[in-house]
Order: C-alpha cells, then sequence, then structure tokens
C-alpha cells in the first residue's frame, strides 16, 4: 500500500478541525525542521568553511536518510504503528522543513555564476547520489529494526 494515498485522503478530510489540526502539526514540524536547518547548516559552515555548501550537503543527506528510516519504520507493515498526523508532521513537516532542496539549488546556480563549474557539478551528483544512498539506507535500516 503507498502511504501517500493515505496522506491525500487524510489532508482531504471532511472534519474542517482535523484537517486544521494536521496543518497546525505540519506547519509546527516544518518550523522546527528549518530551524535545526539553520542551526546544522552554520554549524558546519563554521566547521568546514563555506567554499562548498557542506551544511546543505549534509542537512540533505542525513534527512534523505532519517525520512527513508522513519518511512519504513511507520508503513502500514512497519514496526512501529504512529497516526496519520504523526507520520504528516515527521515527514512532511520536519523533515519537509529541514531538507533545502531549494537552498541546494541557489546555491549550485551560485557556483556555476561564480564560473565554479566542477563545484556546481560535485554539489549535483554528490547530493543527487548520497541523498539516494541515504533514503535507501534508511529504509533498509528502519525495515530491520
Amino acid at each position: 500500500m503507498n502511504p501517500n494515498i493515505g496522506w491525500r485522503f487524510a489532508l482531504h478530510s471532511h472534519n474542517k478541525g482535523d484537517r486544521l489540526s494536521r496543518y497546525l502539526w505540519i506547519a509546527l514540524g516544518s518550523a522546527v525542521g528549518g530551524m535545526l536547518r539553520y542551526w546544522m547548516g552554520g554549524a558546519i559552515g563554521q566547521r568546514w568553511g563555506a567554499t562548498f555548501p557542506w551544511g546543505t550537503l549534509c542537512v540533505n543527506v542525513l534527512g534523505c536518510t532519517f525520512i527513508g528510516f522513519f518511512a519504513a519504520l511507520t508503513a502500514p507493515d512497519g514496526r512501529l504503528l504512529v497516526s496519520t498526523t504523526a507520520r504528516q508532521f515527521v515527514m512532511v513537516g520536519l523533515c519537509g522543513g529541514f531538507t533545502t532542496f531549494s537552498s541546494f539549488s541557489l546555491e549550485t546556480l551560485n557556483l556555476a555564476r561564480d564560473g565554479e563549474w566542477a563545484r556546481a557539478l560535485l554539489n549535483v551528483l554528490s547530493s543527487a547520489g548520497l541523498c539516494l544512498i541515504g533514503v535507501w539506507l534508511g529504509h533498509v535500516v528502519g525495515k530491520e529494526v
């Protein structure tokens, strides 16, 4: 069963109170995820420097690994039963606010505009490759827990 199908129906619930509650939980998760992203990106940037967007790369890989783990762990056949609202809080809100595809895109564009074509390509390839590995690894671990 595709868990995204359940989300679609849950977000369009006929009960306006339930729907509003879910949106508020997602908003809270997004706020927490955004604050974590800001803190972690800054900490990594200070540690490793700002000549390459290491903070964004690390945030995206960690976020992809975690969403793969959580999705597998809380899937209908997973080991942890959580509510639809809890899954939305974590996967749509927290992970959505934490990961940074728009930042990744802007940083890659800036590298390319600055003539740093090799770094721009490295950012695209490492982000895509490592994030796919992260989501797969998280999923595998989540299924085994």
